[in-house]
């Protein structure tokens, strides 16, 4: 792999890593002494549930690219098994994502 194949790498690194991982280590400095049950936790945590929640209807609904060749019955089964798994593993968000998305891929994988 010469320098010219690198570039792209470097580019994403600079422009999609970097800004967003600035804004994660000032999130953990900035939020180290707030209580877990603060109002200001709960909201933003509640925001970003609402945010996650959006993204996976709308690449559910209106998928892009391979997942639209994936059925509406195993994205919409995938969710749902996601969700219950996020309900049944202490309202974990990482489980239902994990689950839900390995659901999609064996149910994407047995359609075909």
């Amino acid at each position: 792999m010469s320098g010219a194949d690198l570039w792209p790498y470097v580019v994403l690194v600079l422009v999609g890593f970097l800004p967003n991982e600035i804004w994660r280590w000032l999130g953990v400095i900035f939020s180290s002494g707030l209580s877990e049950n603060s109002e200001i936790v709960v909201w933003v945590r509640a925001v970003a549930t609402a945010l996650l929640a959006g993204v996976i209807a709308k690449i559910t609904l209106i998928p892009p690219g391979a997942l639209a060749t994936v059925p509406g019955s195993v994205r919409l089964t995938a969710i749902v098994i996601g969700f219950l798994a996020f309900l049944a593993i202490k309202r974990s968000v990482f489980a239902g994502v994990v689950i839900g998305e390995g659901v999609l891929v064996v149910g994407a994988l047995l359609v075909r």
